[in-house]
């Protein structure tokens, strides 16, 4: 439900954009963002600071493009967005006690600190990637092309990513159960 929730905003971008243009479908896009940040909090009752900071970031850069009337404000949104990602989990590999990552799966992994640190390095270096494509696409092809990449394309990088990131998690927890068991006998 979640993924969906995020996604819908995007969809809506995305029709509004094939059915009139790009300052149409940024419309649609200020508008149902706020509304899906809404259904999120209702759904879950807990704020998610990289929805809020991406809504926020759509408002800003998403006037911008209506205003000036030029859309390079928007194709910078998912850039700007995922490098403050980058730099906050980088932050967090050397303020506080744990990794964003491993503050967001430590119920789901039982990983060594450097193994947090490790995964999180990983997620630092996929949104910075992330960043850079979505510049390259943007500013290489057409428009149109922009938009099916941040529809399709972004999503089918973070399905890799995601796909990437379970094999490597696998294959490291059995890894250390291994040496657990190693060590016990």
């Amino acid at each position: 439900m979640q993924l969906f929730v995020d996604y819908v905003p995007i969809l809506f971008f995305f029709g509004a954009y094939f059915y009139e243009d790009i300052y149409f479908a940024t419309t649609v896009l200020m508008a149902t963002m706020p509304l899906a940040f809404l259904l999120q909090w209702l759904i879950t009752r807990k704020i998610n600071k990289i929805y809020l900071a991406s809504t926020a970031a759509v408002l800003a850069l998403g006037s911008a493009t209506l205003y000036f009337h030029d859309p390079l404000f928007l194709y910078w949104k998912p850039t700007v967005l995922n490098w403050a990602i980058a730099l906050a989990f980088l932050g967090s590999q050397f303020l506080g006690e744990k990794t964003f990552v491993e503050r967001m799966m430590q119920n789901a992994a039982q990983l060594t600190p450097a193994q947090w640190r490790r995964l999180n390095s990983i997620w630092v270096v996929f949104f910075a990637a992330v960043g850079c494509i979505n510049l390259y696409v943007a500013f290489a092809f057409s428009e149109a092309t922009w938009v099916k990449f941040k529809l399709f394309g972004m999503f089918g990088i973070t399905v890799v990513f995601v796909i990437i990131q379970s094999v490597w998690l696998t294959m490291t927890i059995k890894g250390n159960e291994s040496t657990d068991q190693s060590s016990e006998s």
